[in-house]
Parts: structure tokens; C-alpha cells; sequence
């Protein structure tokens, strides 16, 4: 059985704060570089079986012992910081495997599969610096690691992160937005709990609906018309059909459906434009209440942005 303590003097590992969001973990290591520390950025490279986190998941490690992310569901993190330690002590780039394959014994994950960590020591903020750039004006970023030359560079965003011949690439996408036309109580309901799902969420009201989804809409962007009455939701919607939003929902009954769809197809929509509308909204329903009902919208939202962009 290895002890990882033992391989390492210093400062033992510590917490910083718990995030697995990819912009948040790049901006702990920014400002700790900032503020003249050695970081280390650690990056899930390999899956052997099962895992709880996806290929390019970080965690971002400073040289005092705080850290922050996720490489696995909570189980080898404070381990993976302490190698970080030994690699920033040792002062070059190591890989590590956890589980399944690795001289960790006494490291078992709950999976039972195995992952391999790349640990690079970020030498310059430039690459950092443009994924945050990009993603804060909402648009995807990609990261290069180059084993060879220990390097991170910026990278033409990859659809997923994977291997490319002898370089790993990572892709990072911005937050989900939400932008909501419709009644106060529906929408405060998904505002409410949007807000605690760390969606990006927008309310617009219904004469100003066309406008704000014209302005805001972009690929990461779920559009909900929580309306009762066609009349206010139609010149909204027909804005929403000629966005890019990768996901548009509409309140109301399959009776309510019907209409909305004969009135959109004699405006001259065709079957694959209506066909992007999810009515009625949500993943599950009927609903016969706010909270329920935001449940059931944000739940679709999600299961539709994963299945669009992994």
C-alpha cells in the first residue's frame, strides 16, 4: 500500500471551494497565479470502466495546498491534490491513475473503472486567460496539452475532449441560459430555481419578448414561453424559430399544441421548424403547480443540453 503523505512534506491539501464548473476551477487558478503561486491544473484524461465525471474535467491545484474541482465523485480528489503537490515540488508534469490499473491500493473507486490524471504545472495565464475571454463573451474555448513539451495552448474548440494522436484536447462550452417569456408565477418558479441550478436566466416581458430573444439567443440557450394566451406567444415565438436556442418550449395543453401549430403553419412555418417547439413543455406532466411544473421544465432543459452538446 502506497501513502501518498509520505512522498511529499509541505501543506497538507485543503478544500477551496466546491465547484465542477470548468470556469470557475480556470478562474481559481488565474487569480492564485495572479497572486504569485504555482498551480498545478489537473485534467481526467483517461476512463477505464465507469466514472462520475466526464473526459477534461479539472481540478486546479495551488501550491499552499487549496484546490478546487472534480476529477472523480469526491473519492481521489484530496489524493490527486497531494500528487499535484509532488509535482509542483518536483517541478515538471506527471500522470497519475487512480482505481482500476494504479499502484493505489488503497485507492478504490466506488465504480470500480479507473482514471488517468494528467498534472501540468501552469507556467503562463495566457491560455487560461482566452478560454475565460471566450467563454464570458459565450462562445466555446479549447484548450491543446502537449506532453511533450509540457505545453497548454489555445485550440480550435473539439466537439468533446479526447486524444489527438500524441496531444489531449479539452473543450469548454458556456453556462446554460435561460430566457423566459410568460405569466410571473410560472416564471418565477423557474427563475427561483434556474438561479439554484446556476443557469444563466432571463425574464422578458411579453412586448419586449421578440426583441430580448433576437439579442440574446445563442446556441446554449433554452427559450420557454410559459404563456395562456397564443396571441401575446406567437411574435415571440416566431423569433425564437429563426434563433439558434438549442432548446424552445411552450406552455399549454396538446389541444392548446394544435392551435399554436395551425396558426404557425399558416404564417408559413414548415414541419421542421415546428417540429423544434416542445409542447407541452417539460420532461414530466401533467403539472398542477409552479414549483412542479419549474421542475419538470428545467429537468427537459437539462436532459436536452446534455444530449445536444454531452
Amino acid at each position: 500500500m502506497i501513502d501518498i503523505s509520505e512522498r511529499i512534506s509541505g501543506p497538507a491539501p485543503v478544500k477551496a471551494l466546491s465547484t465542477d464548473d470548468p470556469a470557475e476551477i480556470l478562474g481559481f487558478a488565474l487569480s492564485s497565479l495572479k497572486e504569485g503561486s504555482d498551480v498545478a491544473l489537473a485534467t481526467l484524461v483517461e476512463i477505464r470502466g465507469g466514472a462520475a465525471r466526464a473526459l477534461g474535467s479539472h481540478m486546479a491545484v495551488a501550491a499552499d495546498g487549496r484546490y478546487c474541482g472534480y476529477v472523480s465523485g469526491g473519492c481521489v480528489e484530496a489524493a490527486v491534490a497531494s500528487e499535484a503537490l509532488l509535482a509542483l515540488s518536483e517541478g515538471r508534469d506527471r500522470t497519475v491513475m487512480f482505481g482500476d490499473g494504479s499502484p493505489f491500493f488503497d485507492i478504490v473507486l466506488p465504480c470500480g473503472g479507473g482514471i488517468s490524471i494528467i498534472l501540468h504545472l501552469l507556467r503562463e495565464a495566457g491560455a487560461i486567460e482566452q478560454v475565460l475571454d471566450r467563454l464570458e463573451r459565450r462562445q466555446p474555448a479549447g484548450l491543446r496539452y502537449c506532453p511533450k513539451q509540457q505545453s497548454l495552448q489555445p485550440a480550435e474548440p473539439p466537439e468533446r475532449a479526447y486524444w489527438q494522436a500524441e496531444d489531449f484536447l479539452t473543450i469548454y462550452r458556456p453556462r446554460t441560459r435561460v430566457v423566459i417569456s410568460g405569466q410571473p408565477l410560472e416564471a418565477s418558479a423557474v427563475v427561483r430555481l434556474g438561479a439554484a441550478s446556476e443557469f444563466e436566466v432571463l425574464v422578458c416581458e411579453a412586448g419586449e419578448a421578440g426583441r430580448t430573444i433576437i439579442r440574446e439567443i445563442d446556441a446554449y440557450t433554452a427559450i420557454l414561453f410559459l404563456h395562456h394566451d397564443l396571441d401575446r406567444e406567437v411574435p415571440a415565438l416566431e423569433a425564437a424559430l429563426g434563433s439558434p436556442a438549442f432548446y424552445v418550449g411552450a406552455l399549454g395543453s396538446t389541444r392548446t399544441h394544435r392551435r399554436r401549430v395551425e396558426r404557425l403553419t399558416a404564417l408559413g412555418y414548415r414541419n421542421e421548424d415546428l417540429d423544434r417547439i416542445k409542447a407541452p413543455i417539460g420532461m414530466f406532466g401533467p403539472t398542477r403547480d409552479s414549483t412542479s411544473l419549474a421542475l419538470s421544465i428545467l429537468a427537459d432543459v437539462a436532459a436536452c443540453r446534455l444530449a445536444t452538446y454531452g
